[in-house]
């Protein structure tokens, strides 16, 4: 994600004002598009993208399939190749039963993360 936002850009850094650290949540986002089917890398990348989220930018390419490969790696997702309808064979890419327990558990986190944000937002707006 590159998101910089307009006051980012005005002091000239990438502040997590503007939301830059949110790329963080990529993996929740993987496997909750991993959830309903089965798809190619460039599919993922393009469902990060339309995230609200992610505010229709691209997300870091490099990135979202180094998050694919340690999702690999821990056993929440697993890769075969698969015809093109276009060109060579492209990587597939599915939910195992424990990337949908992770995914469980990310839907608690972020729950948790939502209220309490909430509550922090409710006392920097009486400030």
């Amino acid at each position: 994600m590159s998101n910089t936002g307009g006051r980012a850009k005005a002091s000239g850094g990438r502040c997590p004002c503007a939301g830059v650290t949110l790329d963080r949540l990529i993996q929740p986002a993987i496997l909750t598009i991993l959830a309903r089917e089965e798809v190619h890398g460039y599919r993922i990348i393009q469902d990060i993208a339309s995230l609200p989220l992610f505010r229709d930018e691209e997300p870091d390419v490099s990135g979202v399939y180094r998050a694919l490969r340690g999702l690999e790696r821990r056993g929440l997702v697993s890769a075969s190749w698969g015809p093109s309808d276009r060109g060579p064979a492209r990587r597939l890419y599915k939910l195992t039963g424990e990337g949908r327990d992770c995914l469980a558990r990310w839907c608690e986190t972020l729950d948790q993360y939502r209220k309490a944000i909430g509550a922090l937002l409710a006392r920097a707006r009486r400030r």
